[in-house]
């Protein structure tokens, strides 16, 4: 309820609000939106599941979770590094930034997230689909997650680990190396203003944290092999499953002024 009211918000308040209608929120928008979607995906079977003795998926059911939950998350991190562009230009080339920013440039790139996620996810429910499985399987797991379901098969799962490996490096590595660079740059741009420095640093360094805590998580779980679930295992995906998209909200936005103000103008 946290992580839906929270992103539901910020997605109303940019719709709503003219002063919101920016690449930044639109960003912001579009964040809440998948955060929304991927708790969707997950959390209400695993509720069902805890407080029910039911505790099964159908395989069709199964691969549709797993499906939108790889399209979410892996559009999700693309997004994330745009994102991360989209401040860098703000704060290190300002005088350009309603140029380069602007309305279609925001849309291709979020058009691009989407399109690159659901490309790669299609590749990866691809092979997932070709995999045989022997009778009814038990998943240790809290939902159908694509590494978990992969040692559930009765074929060899060689290729789909390389796939799998391939993927998530060039989804997590390569946008998380843009990120901190961007960051980076940020940080040396903020050294050289006196002003209002240490609001800027702390945004900085909350984004940095929840940008850490989904990409490194992840990482651990899709870029590393493993031939059984162990209850770590489960623990981590809690982080970029639930955990992230629950405060996605306060650290983006709902500590932002504007953002408040478009929160008051909505109670009146």
């Amino acid at each position: 309820m946290t992580t839906v009211t929270g992103n539901g918000l910020i997605m109303v308040s940019v719709r709503v609000d003219r002063r919101l209608h920016n690449s930044m929120y639109y960003f912001l928008a579009n964040l809440s939106f998948l955060d929304i979607l991927n708790t969707s995906v997950i959390v209400p079977n695993m509720l069902t599941n805890i407080v029910t003795s039911r505790r099964t998926i159908s395989y069709v059911g199964c691969l549709l979770q797993v499906y939108c939950f790889l399209l979410l998350a892996e559009t999700q991190c693309i997004l994330l590094a745009f994102m991360a562009y989209d401040r860098y230009v703000a704060i290190c080339d300002p005088l350009h930034y309603n140029v380069t920013m602007n309305t279609v440039s925001c849309v291709r790139m979020i058009s691009i997230s989407w399109v690159t996620g659901g490309i790669i996810s299609t590749i990866d429910i691809y092979f997932i689909y070709e995999l045989r499985f022997c009778g009814p399987i038990t998943i240790d797991h809290f939902f159908c997650e694509a590494p978990s379901l992969l040692q559930s098969s009765c074929s060899d799962i060689s290729v789909d680990n390389i796939v799998m490996l391939v993927g998530g490096s060039i989804l997590l590595i390569v946008p998380l190396s843009l990120i901190l660079y961007s960051y980076v740059q940020i940080i040396f741009e903020l050294l050289k203003i006196r002003s209002r420095r240490y609001k800027a640093f702390s945004t900085c360094v909350s984004h940095l944290i929840v940008v850490i805590i989904f990409y490194g998580t992840a990482m651990f779980m899709y870029l590393n092999p493993r031939q059984k679930t162990s209850v770590s295992d489960k623990m981590v995906s809690v982080f970029y499953t639930m955990i992230t998209p629950m405060m996605n909200p306060f650290i983006y936005s709902l500590r932002n002024k504007d953002v408040h103000q478009a929160l008051r103008h909505l109670g009146k």
